[in-house]
């Protein structure tokens, strides 16, 4: 048994792109010819890089026969024995080639492969020198060619740009994006997961909608041929998930993706995905508990933690009570002037001048208002807080407070600077809902959908309604610092 060394990884080659394309396009011309296929229908992968890894404990240094398969990465062609890595889906193995082992014409072949290139190998496991364990291959088979090098020498992608527009790429060679991706994915299945053990409903409804409602927001649109009409991308999940209320589904749930023809910034993407969670006979508060539950467990077992990391300043701590803090206080609290809400128009534009807060003069009082929360509080919110009775204005869905009319019965959890779930107590009185659409009727974002309010004319049960932007969870709870960092193919401008 050899206890050789791996050497470090070499470089592909001194060619540029274009040059190694060529190199490869006749190599694997050459493969043809000699009647090799190089894009294999299959290979016979009996274990994961990490599933191999397993099989050898540190007390021995020999194991079992594996058959793995991946992209090479690392690649180190000498005389008679050469080391390469490859990665799967689970992580990198190495293996150690012989030319006695596989056989002269193989190991010359095997030294044409190229990074990049997908293989099998199959052989029995021993540990190195160093003590990495290691397949010693008895056979391997070029699976599939690649024609063009990894980016960077396999030494990583930092042009933002390539990044977004070749994710595969990005995958390939940086590994904090893969674990980032997997960990998009453990948080959603987690998610599902807590609302399976509460017993909802996981349902799905219809994109392509004739009334674009749910959300002050502008749609997408689209001709629909065969109906000759115009529908919209849904803009929020809301009004058909309350229609199932409506039909006795009293627990109910969707992730789904939502499309908003809007800007596009580091904490917004016009195509994204919502989380939204109806419960019958439960209130804001109910989707209080519901919804700082739903986060702990999904942080506890998807990330194993509670205290999640940050660049600058104290981590954020989602462990035990979550802080509370109505609106209007913390509104009072940042103008510094208690006489706020009583102010006209123009006292109110004069004070945010003086704050240095940028205003649209056009703006009604109460979107002044919340201007200054965005602008001047909303970034401060680091901990988890659920900002409750926000101005009846700012949405018609939801229950009006009963002891002050000017307030809703909702919360905005704010976390890591921004809004992530916004809960409310849903208004389920239909001629009160049918005033509050009809105030907004006109607006460039709102539109009027007569068939919902049809089925709240039927009774739609109290109940407590929960809207959670995925993308944004998943931003805060994987340290991103930009929510195309989370979505595998973000939008761009075409190229």
């Amino acid at each position: 048994m050899s206890q050789e060394q791996p050497p470090t990884p070499a470089p592909d080659s001194s060619l540029d792109g274009s040059d190694q394309f060529a190199v490869r396009q006749s190599k694997l011309e050459r493969l043809r010819e000699s009647g090799s296929d190089p894009f294999r229908s299959n290979w016979d992968q009996s274990h994961t890089s990490s599933e191999a890894l397993s099989l050898l404990p540190e007390d021995l240094e020999e194991g079992p026969e594996v058959s793995v398969a991946g992209r090479i990465v690392a690649l180190r062609l000498m005389g008679k024995a050469s080391f390469l890595k490859i990665i799967d889906r689970e992580g990198k193995i190495q293996s150690y080639v012989r030319k006695d082992e596989i056989g002269e014409d193989e190991y010359a072949d095997f030294k044409k492969l190229d990074l990049g290139d997908f293989i099998g190998v199959r052989g029995p496991l021993f540990r190195t020198k160093t003590g990495e364990i290691t397949i010693r291959a008895k056979e391997y088979r070029l699976v599939s060619k690649a024609l063009r090098p990894l980016p960077e020498k396999w030494h990583g992608l930092t042009d933002n740009e390539q990044i977004y527009r070749q994710r595969y790429l990005d995958l390939i060679v940086n590994e904090d994006s893969r674990d980032r991706f997997k960990a998009r994915s453990r948080i959603i299945r987690e998610i599902r997961e807590f609302f399976w053990a509460r017993d909802f409903l996981e349902v799905e409804t219809p994109m392509l909608q004739s009334v674009s409602g749910g959300a002050a927001a502008r749609p997408f649109r689209t001709h629909f041929n065969a109906l000759d009409c115009d529908f919209s991308m849904r803009i929020a999940l809301e009004l058909h998930l309350k229609r199932l209320l409506v039909g006795g589904f009293d627990r109910v749930f969707e992730v789904g993706r939502v499309f908003r023809n809007e800007g596009l910034s580091r904490r917004h993407n016009p195509e994204f995905t919502m989380l939204e969670a109806y419960q019958a006979y439960t209130d804001y508060r109910g989707m209080m508990e519901l919804t700082q539950s739903l986060i702990q467990q999904v942080a506890e077992r998807a990330l194993g933690t509670l205290q999640m990391e940050r660049a600058e300043g104290d981590a954020i701590d989602l462990s035990g009570d979550w802080k509370e803090a109505k609106y209007k206080d913390l509104i009072l609290e940042a103008v510094g002037q208690d006489d706020w809400f009583e102010l006209p128009k123009a006292a109110m534009l004069e004070k945010t001048k003086s704050m240095g807060i940028e205003v649209d003069p056009e703006l009604e009082e109460f979107e002044i208002t919340n201007d200054v929360f965005e602008k001047v509080i909303e970034h401060t919110l680091i901990q988890p807080t659920f900002v409750t009775h926000i101005p009846r204005e700012l949405c018609p869905l939801a229950k009006i407070t009963q002891d002050d009319e000017s307030t809703i019965d909702v919360f905005e959890l704010c976390i890591n600077g921004q809004e992530i779930a916004p809960a409310y107590s849903e208004q389920n009185d239909p001629f009160v809902q049918r005033e509050a659409f009809m105030k907004q009727v006109g607006e460039e974002t709102q539109e009027l959908d007569d068939d919902f309010l049809l089925a709240l004319e039927h009774g739609m049960p109290p109940a407590g309604g929960m809207g959670l932007g995925i993308d944004r969870l998943v931003i805060f709870l994987t340290k991103a610092s930009n929510i195309r960092d989370t979505i595998l193919f973000p939008t761009l401008r075409p190229s």
